[in-house]
């Protein structure tokens, strides 16, 4: 068996800008051969790869998948929007979507699962795509709910395909009651949810640091009014409870009637069926937010082109 040097790993990773256990494989597996373990590397997709690994990847597909009384939320990346078109990227969201619906997974352990498809596992499929579409992709996040009675409602806006979109949202609603009216009510929660983009489900639920700040951030607008400490409070306890209206989903006010809060939307909803409903819980997932994106200016990478070119 040939010995692999350090400075021969070092060699392949320059060359092919894959990672280091991949290129001692690829030379373990070439007897040490450079241009033989570059093309294996290339072969894998794990040369392509690499060299695409630090684009920046804020576009994609979001996906959502039920499966009984659980459902999945999921977010894989890549860098442009025509992609959310490729029939190729949508079946890579759209399997990896079924296999969080049936698994409560992290996004390590689901791209460590078996993928019916060409590859052994979702993370080999994505590496592989990225070498065939020509993009740098990433499994950005997964979340699953489900209920031990009742229905998780799945929702997706912008849809590019059955299941697929820019925004994917998950009601969790705990209830004896007939599956097919809550999922009514569930697909209604949702799509609110989708336009108002609540933070949290409740108060118990909600960040204490967020509550934090921005109480300070209150107290400090309260007190440059100039009026009475006992009159501050008051003020910053009604500012504080509008605030609540605004981030947390039983306290605000829905969209499709203008008037009744979510939390009495299911208490209604509850008697009208003659049972019990607890939304329990949901998720929203929007493409790319939260992804700082490279702003390119156009007309100075021109110039850049003409500067080198001349």
């Amino acid at each position: 068996m040939v010995d692999i040097s350090p400075n021969l790993v070092k060699e392949l990773r320059e060359k092919s800008g894959a990672g280091m256990m991949d290129c001692k494989k690829a030379l373990t597996e070439n007897n040490g051969d450079i241009e033989a373990a570059v093309d294996w590397l290339r072969k894998k997709g794990l040369a392509a790869a690499a060299k695409k690994a630090g684009r920046v990847a804020a576009e994609g597909l979001v996906g959502v998948a039920a499966n009984g009384t659980a459902a999945a939320v999921i977010e894989i990346n890549a860098e442009t929007d025509f992609i959310a078109r490729n029939p190729q990227f949508q079946s890579l969201v759209s399997q990896t979507c079924a296999i969080a619906a049936a698994n409560d997974s992290t996004v390590e352990s689901l791209l460590n699962s078996s993928f019916d498809g060409e590859a052994a596992t979702v993370g080999e499929e994505i590496t592989r795509l990225i070498a065939v579409i020509g993009e740098n992709m990433s499994l950005r996040r997964v979340q699953r709910l489900s209920v031990a009675n009742g229905v998780v409602s799945t929702y997706v806006h912008n849809a590019a395909a059955p299941g697929l979109g820019r925004i994917g949202v998950l009601v969790a609603l705990e209830s004896m009651g007939d599956a097919a009216r809550l999922q009514e009510l569930g697909k209604k929660i949702a799509m609110h949810i989708a336009a108002v983009g609540p933070q949290s489900l409740d108060i118990s639920s909600l960040d204490p640091a967020a509550l934090e700040r921005e109480r300070a951030v209150l107290v400090d607008q309260a007190r440059a009014s100039g009026r009475p400490e006992e009159v501050i409070q008051k003020m910053v306890e009604g500012r504080v409870r509008k605030f609540y209206e605004e981030v947390l989903l039983l306290e605000q006010v829905f969209v499709m009637d203008g008037k009744t809060r979510i939390a009495d939307v299911v208490e209604n909803f509850a008697k009208e069926i003659g049972s019990p409903v607890t939304l329990k819980a949901f998720a929203r997932f929007a493409i790319g937010e939260g992804i700082e994106r490279e702003e390119t200016d156009f007309a100075a990478e021109v110039q850049a082109q003409a500067k080198i070119s001349g």
